[in-house]
């Protein structure tokens, strides 16, 4: 079950509410931060890719799952997280991606960039293939450390985005909140978008108390990720 944590990361910029007053945000140690840039510095590769539970590998060492909306930046993420461009495919039409997709980072984690959800004239409805090859999956690999559940900061959260926590409830795999594209939003939304995240949080009980901020365009938070991943690494 999750390994509630006791307090929010936030990337430079919003620690302000938004009355303007400071908000108590603990950062990412100096340790901690060096040990995920030595980690992401590392090589990382592309090594399998399974479109059913019988094409996965045997469970090895630790994995971190990335799920996410399809058009959430989940290609974008992971390419800016181990500053490789084209590790992860950035597809122009959300949903292309029908496979869990490993990538192994220097023997130490395995990335599994999962299909998007969402992406779907029924938006109250997470996809069929998604509930059925992911929740299998999910509660059935002993390696796996965590998800890292992404959101969009500017936008609402779906009901897909809370039927996935819900699944991840169920399957009882620890997740974290990850909001992606913050570098499209003004610091006082932000902060109120961080303290939604929070909330949604505290209700499932499979949810880290963190609730990262990220942006893969100017790379606020991605430090943080990476020290929080580099936790999970062996």
């Amino acid at each position: 079950m999750a390994d509630h944590a006791p307090h929010a990361a936030y990337p430079a910029g919003i620690g302000e509410d938004v009355t303007g007053a400071l908000v108590a945000a603990a950062l990412p140690s100096p340790e901690e931060l060096e040990a995920g840039r030595v980690l992401f510095a590392a090589p990382c590769r592309f090594v399998h890719a399974a479109q059913g539970l019988d094409h996965l590998r045997p469970p090895a060492g630790p994995e971190v799952a990335f799920a996410g909306r399809s058009n959430v930046g989940k290609s974008s993420l992971l390419n800016a997280l181990t500053g490789r461009h084209a590790l992860a495919r950035v597809s122009a039409a959300p949903g292309r991606t029908r496979q869990l997709n490993f990538f192994d980072l220097d023997g130490r984690l395995m990335l599994v960039d999962m299909p998007g959800y969402g992406y779907a004239r029924a938006p109250q409805e997470v996809k069929a293939d998604w509930q059925g090859l992911m929740f299998d999956y999910l509660r059935g690999r002993p390696t796996l450390r965590r998800v890292m559940l992404l959101l969009d900061a500017r936008i609402e959260i779906k009901p897909a985005d809370t039927a996935v926590m819900e699944l991840l409830d169920r399957a009882a795999v620890a997740f974290q909140i990850v909001l992606t594209k913050i570098d499209a939003m003004k610091p006082p939304a932000l902060a109120r978008k961080v303290e939604e995240a929070q909330r949604l949080a505290r209700t499932h009980a499979a949810a880290l108390a963190d609730v990262l901020a990220t942006s893969s365009e100017t790379g606020d938070g991605i430090p943080d990720l990476r020290a929080a991943l580099a936790g999970l690494a062996s």
